[in-house]
């Protein structure tokens, strides 16, 4: 029997730490075969990512992207996420893509910041004021207990705002970030969620021992970083396969002679592996999230899990 799991059915068993372990956990098997298709009909997509790990089995997350949607009131992105079976090829699940989109994206970023970023992390700021940078700044806040200066910054402050006033409500304490050049000297974590097609962190603004966490970009004319940046930091992705030839953040500045593909030191398969990582206290390390269907396929098992297959069958 199939279940479908919905976003309101499980996210209260979940928690970023957990997503974090699994993504890492399934670094540790055998490197994950993907592929991905895009079908275009104007300004519409239609984007199938694929992915099959040994052990965790087949899937599959089909999106819509309609860009009128909002005027019609409606999301702009429907989809779902199937999971097989790895030995018989069963259906085993269906998922809500936003669910496991959300729980995977953050979390992915946690787990390269767990691995790269000074243990002794103090204060975090965070480029962006939408659904991810919220979820960005709960994830931290579970994963870097000892953190205790959070602050936000977006280009139009009311959006800003508002995420703060919401993450208040969570009992999470947020400030405005008045001084970017300022802000992203003094931290020891920036992480951004932007939508910038032209670089939004400077390198000259970055200091020794800071953890640069890039999530925004995921096009190839899409970046956050500028080439100072990437020169001067320590480069590590989340996948080569997904993010070397696909995102701008790493497509430019290589194209530009900043950096080669040599310059990126390792990825999540690496660094679960114990290869690579942070070699000095005062070392600038970067993460690129560029995400991937294995790591959707690596949350949802989690999810899966969480759930508990067997209660949601008997309901």
């Amino acid at each position: 029997m199939t279940v479908l799991i919905e976003a309101g059915s499980i996210e209260d068993r979940l928690t970023w730490s957990g997503v974090a372990d699994a993504i890492e956990a399934g670094h540790q098997r055998p490197r994950a075969e993907i592929a991905d298709v895009l079908m275009q009909r104007k300004d519409d997509s239609y984007l199938s990512r694929s992915a099959h790990i040994d052990g965790l089995g087949f899937a599959t997350k089909s999106v819509t992207v309609v860009p009128a949607n909002p005027g019609r009131g409606l999301p702009a992105i429907h989809g779902a996420m199937m999971v097989f079976d790895d030995v018989e090829g069963r259906m085993e699940a269906v998922l809500d893509s936003a669910l496991v989109t959300r729980w995977k994206t953050a979390a992915d970023s946690v787990l390269g910041a767990r691995i790269l970023a000074r243990p002794e992390a103090r204060k975090l700021l965070v480029l962006g004021a939408g659904a991810v940078a919220g979820d960005l700044v709960r994830a931290y806040v579970e994963v870097f207990p000892a953190l205790e200066d959070i602050e936000l910054w977006n280009r139009t402050p009311g959006r800003a705002d508002a995420l703060v006033a919401e993450l208040a409500g969570e009992g999470i304490k947020v400030a405005i970030c008045e001084d970017l050049p300022k802000s992203a000297s003094q931290s020891d974590i920036v992480a951004a969620a932007t939508m910038a097609s032209e670089p939004i962190i400077r390198g000259d603004w970055i200091t020794p021992g800071t953890h640069v966490d890039l999530v925004g970009a995921f096009t190839p004319h899409m970046r956050e970083a500028d080439d100072v940046l990437m020169a001067k930091a320590c480069v590590f992705v989340d996948s080569r396969e997904t993010t070397l030839n696909h995102i701008g953040e790493l497509m430019v500045p290589i194209s530009n002679g900043a950096i080669s593909e040599d310059d990126v030191v390792a990825d999540l398969y690496d660094l679960a592996a114990g290869q690579g990582g942070r070699r000095s206290p005062e070392e600038i390390t970067l993460f690129k999230n560029g995400g991937g269907a294995h790591l959707d396929l690596m949350t949802a098992r989690y999810i899966m899990k969480q759930a508990d297959l067997q209660d949601l069958q008997k309901e």
